[in-house]
């Protein structure tokens, strides 16, 4: 993608993502923080969520959970050096109303996992 149309797209990202993010904000032990050289939102400091280059949304979940948003064509594994990452997942700008619901049950899943 040429970086004027990256822009954008991390911009329409942006849009979707922040509004999501904000009120967790709120929460305790929750902040921003980088993954993979982007802001993503974490819990004790733990990244359960980010924006890619892009303005993909990336999203650690269960297996069986991104299973489910898999097979519904909501999102896809995210791949790493060409391998599929177990539990997290890419959901396109396109897919954003799916983003609230996906966000949230990411940070549900980091919390109850992470100490």
């Amino acid at each position: 993608m040429p970086d004027p149309q990256r822009e954008v797209a991390r911009r329409r990202g942006h849009e979707i993502f922040d509004p999501i993010v904000e009120p967790l904000l709120a929460e305790p032990d929750v902040d921003v923080g980088r993954m993979f050289g982007s802001e993503g939102v974490r819990i004790r400091g733990k990244v359960f969520a980010f924006l890619g280059f892009d303005g993909t949304l990336m999203a650690k979940l269960p297996s069986a959970r991104i299973d489910a948003l898999v097979a519904a064509g909501i999102a896809q594994r995210m791949v790493m050096k060409g391998r599929p990452l177990r539990e997290w997942i890419e959901v396109g700008i396109d897919r954003g109303s799916a983003w609230p619901e996906i966000v949230r049950d990411a940070y549900a899943f980091l919390d109850e996992i992470t100490p």
